[in-house]
């Protein structure tokens, strides 16, 4: 599976097309929330992301921009800095929140 077309389709959320036909909807809370890089997981399993009182950072939720990486990933760069997750094209299809998958829901 591969998209033919990722769009930025509210200020919240983006869409992403897939050459099977799919119409995938992820909300930018949960794309951030769900960063799959060596330092958000570590934070994760260290319990420190879902801590009572989150630290909100500026922009940490702001989408600059999505670029693709290879033919199995998409980066996504945030307004607060942060670039270095690589979204494996399994991965986005695996937290897809359409309604047909709702897998995730921000929290």
């Amino acid at each position: 599976m591969i998209p033919t077309k990722v769009k930025k389709s509210s200020a919240t959320e983006i869409s992403i097309h897939w050459d099977d036909g799919h119409q995938g909807r992820h909300l930018l809370q949960t794309l951030r929330k769900n960063c799959p890089c060596a330092s958000c997981n570590a934070e994760r399993e260290k319990g420190e992301i879902t801590a009572l009182l989150p630290v909100l950072k500026p922009g940490q939720y702001d989408l600059r921009a999505i670029q693709p990486v290879g033919n199995y990933a998409l980066q996504v760069s945030w307004g607060d800095g942060h670039a270095t997750g690589f979204y494996t094209f399994d991965y986005l299809r695996e937290i897809c929140e359409c309604e047909q998958c709702g897998h995730m829901s921000a929290e």
